[in-house]
């Protein structure tokens, strides 16, 4: 387009200067050698302008024939290198298709059009075609040849990291990734690997540091560098804990305050506010966080939030829980197990019956089957809650890579990566499946079977007291009945638990009173636990006390 223009700007020039010339006539007179050589200025100019034209003429074509072998040379290089890159192309894209046999024909025939020194892609067509082939050691010498050339260490590196996560060498991933990093940190792979290597290595002041410069480089997302500095901080929390309480609570606020929803976070936070006597304002970050989502750790920090409280006390707590985030089974089952604890059977069976008819999961009928020994002692009973417990789903727990960790951890295991672990429900086998028609809350306490009570020679039987229609045992109908009765087979399906027939013997710390088994004390506390109430008691009055929430 440069080119057009300039000449129509010579063309125009020219035109305007002859006609420039013709509107002033004028004669040019040269005497050359002894001869006068008169003419018009205008045929001057044209003979002028014609050598000139001639000349240039004359010195192209003299410069197109000297040149003409170089030109001869250059043209079929040219098109030598086009007819390489064609094929380096085609090997490419075959290799990425995982044609091995076109990748590596079109390998060969682009080995023979371009020089290796001049197209360092010619290595990464070599690598990809050793790779889908099989042959990863050679694959691997053309990584580390292309590392050591400055125009593709990075390239390099990427190669020879893949291959050694593959081959389960994580050291090896690791100093690749690393010197990826130093070389070139604006690469988002090299600096999560980075990441999460010295994450797994416990160096949380180099990994804030790392994604701190990676945040900086437009690396990360901000949200995802806020979401991993948040638990970063908080790994580093956790360590500072026993040692550096003030720290410990420091790096916990300031991960609260990337991430307010993090329940390791508030839980660290929470503990290091305990531990200063801070009560209020630890407590006040668990109900922050409970509103929120209501967490089984979260009520267990702070039912027990402080030494030496009685179980009343904690059961207070508990409900105060529950009025945070009513018509919840989490917080119904905290309370259920505060009301255990503080003896109160009725509450703990309402509130844990209520949760199961939420949410029926394997902890809940296990409650349930605490409350039952607690209350009744009825081993048929339990048996029947832990039953209900084993076809139930599993509880929710920290979960990463399809393990399951009693406590959150800042890293996989399994993978190293992280911020891995979710509060979620493991994942079931094939042959641990759930019965959900069975696991139904409602079904199951309709089910329940009635307390056994053993009674006494001179009283009526339990069912005869409560107005119920009376046991007739076996023995009794076949004395009442002198007609043979038909036998009455009875199906047990795979899933119901078989009784136990045998007699239950009683323990050396069991006592009968008025023909009934009393069972042993609850858990082995002892009975002057300020907690639990005393049965002996009768219906005393409570005690009045002062109790303040916190």
């Amino acid at each position: 387009m440069i080119r057009i223009l300039i000449f129509i700007l010579i063309v125009l020039g020219l035109g305007l200067g002859f006609a420039w010339l013709a509107d002033r006539p004028g004669e040019l007179s040269l005497i050359w050698q002894g001869q006068l050589i008169e003419m018009s200025l205008m045929r001057a100019a044209s003979l002028l302008i014609s050598l000139i034209a001639a000349v240039l003429i004359a010195v192209w074509l003299i410069r197109t024939i000297w040149l003409s072998p170089h030109t001869v040379t250059r043209y079929f290089r040219a098109r030598k290198r086009d007819r390489g890159y064609q094929a380096l192309s085609t090997g490419l894209i075959a290799a990425g298709a995982g044609d091995a046999n076109l990748a590596r024909k079109m390998t060969a025939r682009t080995r023979g059009l371009i020089s290796a020194d001049k197209e360092p892609l010619i290595h990464l067509l070599e690598a990809q075609t050793a790779l889908i082939e099989g042959k990863y050691d050679d694959a691997r010498r053309k990584f580390e040849l292309m590392a050591d050339d400055p125009e593709t260490r990075e390239l390099g590196l990427r190669g020879l990291y893949l291959e050694a996560k593959r081959l389960g060498a994580h050291e090896a991933a690791r100093q690749y990734a690393e010197r990826a990093a130093e070389k070139a940190p604006h690469l988002p792979w090299a600096a999560l690997a980075t990441l999460d290597s010295q994450s797994q290595a416990g160096q949380w002041d180099d990994a804030l540091r790392l994604l701190d410069q990676s945040r900086a480089a437009h690396v990360v997302e901000r949200k995802e560098a806020d979401r991993k500095k948040a638990v970063l901080l908080t790994a580093r929390a956790m360590t500072r804990l026993d040692g550096d309480v003030k720290a410990a609570r420091d790096d916990a606020l300031a991960a609260l305050k990337l991430d307010e929803h993090l329940v390791p976070a508030a839980l660290t936070a929470a503990k290091a506010l305990f531990r200063e006597d801070n009560l209020r304002k630890g407590a006040s970050i668990l109900e922050k966080n409970w509103k929120h989502e209501p967490h089984p750790d979260v009520a267990r920090l702070y039912v027990r939030a402080r030494g030496g409280d009685t179980a009343v006390d904690r059961l207070k707590r508990a409900r105060k829980l529950e009025a945070l985030k009513p018509n919840n089974a989490v917080a119904m089952a905290a309370v259920a197990e505060a009301a255990l604890e503080a003896r109160e059977l009725l509450l703990a069976r309402t509130k844990a019956e209520a949760a199961a008819r939420l949410d029926p999961t394997e902890s809940i009928f296990l409650l349930l089957a605490d409350i039952e020994e607690a209350d009744t002692g009825d081993e048929g009973r339990i048996r029947h809650w832990m039953a209900q417990a084993l076809r139930s789903p599993r509880d929710p727990a920290w979960t990463a890579d399809g393990v399951t960790s009693p406590t959150w951890l800042p890293v996989s295991p399994v993978s190293g990566r992280l911020d891995a672990f979710e509060w979620k429900a493991p994942p079931h086998t094939l042959s641990a499946t759930v019965d959900h028609e069975q696991s139904n809350a409602d079904a199951a306490i309709r089910s329940l079977p009635p307390v056994a009570v053993e009674p006494h020679a001179h009283e009526p039987a339990p069912a005869a007291r409560r107005g119920e229609a009376p046991v007739i045992l076996e023995a009794e109908r076949e004395e009442a009945s002198p007609e043979p009765q038909p036998i009455k087979v009875t199906e047990r399906k795979p899933s119901e638990p078989i009784a136990d027939k045998a007699p239950v013997k009683k323990t050396e710390k069991e006592e009968v009173t008025n023909g009934e088994r009393i069972p042993d004390p609850f858990f082995g506390r002892p009975p002057d636990d300020p907690g639990v109430r005393d049965p002996a008691a009768g219906e005393r009055a409570p005690e009045k006390t002062g109790f303040r929430l916190f």
